[in-house]
């Protein structure tokens, strides 16, 4: 969209599900896109810029705003009404931008370790300070997940591909660090029903802002899942994927 060709994954059937990925995990295809694919035709998009996406967008996307701006254009090409809108970690940022721009399309909105909104005492933690691998490893709280789905040692592809991800992170949130002081702001037009996941021992996204995206929502409903870190779709895909399908579909 916006001269951007942006590739999206099409599951199940049902009322329409968009499912924004977080940085550095594709959910397509993971238990928790499949259950919730029972329910919903899921549309995954892969994010401009991102590792297999048109690189052609790295020229003029320029912050998180304007990467909320090219998914609604898809939607709204798509004709789709009625949207379960879902964002995890950094696709909860685009997903939370997307909520304060316009409420026409959206049925339900679900945040899950969302980034976007400024801790008040902690801080997102800083990618940058490690190895891609290293993040990517400190998304889970449980090692063995990480494996399950990375393996022991992932593949040069796989950290390839992690590069290009933070590469496209850096273009978009470098300063301030994965965060805009406006939306919590921004956020009080909403008037979308929404729903906050957190994972109790997240170490990516401080748990505080589970309350402060709560606030902003108009005291939103918020769900804190025990012994599970940032990436909840991996670690606890059958909780995630209940508590959503119970909120947004009944």
């Amino acid at each position: 969209m916006a001269g951007c060709p942006i590739t999206v994954r099409v599951a199940g059937r049902g009322d329409p599900l968009v499912l924004l990925p977080r940085e550095n995990i594709d959910p397509a295809g993971l238990p928790f896109a499949e259950r919730l694919a029972e329910r919903f035709t899921v549309y995954t998009p892969i994010l401009p810029g991102y590792h297999g996406s048109a690189v052609e967008c790295w020229s003029w996307l320029d912050n998180v705003r304007d990467l909320a701006i090219t998914q609604r254009q898809w939607i709204d090409a798509l004709d789709l009404d009625r949207v379960t809108l879902v964002g995890l970690g950094f696709g909860g940022w685009v997903a939370a931008e997307m909520a304060s721009m316009s409420n026409r399309q959206l049925h339900r909105l679900v945040l899950v370790g969302a980034m976007g909104i400024q801790p008040r005492h902690g801080e997102i933690y800083d990618q940058f300070l490690v190895s891609t691998e290293l993040y990517a490893r400190r998304a889970f709280h449980h090692k063995e997940n990480f494996e399950r789905l990375f393996t022991e040692a992932p593949q040069f592809e796989q950290l390839e591909a992690w590069e290009t991800d933070r590469e496209m992170s850096s273009r978009l949130a470098w300063k301030p660090y994965m965060y805009n002081r406006s939306l919590h702001r921004l956020l009080a037009s909403c008037r979308v029903p929404s729903l906050v996941v957190w994972g109790a021992e997240d170490q990516v996204v401080p748990v505080e802002c589970a309350a402060l995206y709560a606030g902003a929502l108009g005291d939103a409903p918020t769900r804190v899942i025990e012994s599970c870190g940032h990436a909840v779709e991996a670690e606890e895909p059958q909780r995630l994927a209940d508590a959503i399908i119970q909120f947004a579909g009944g």
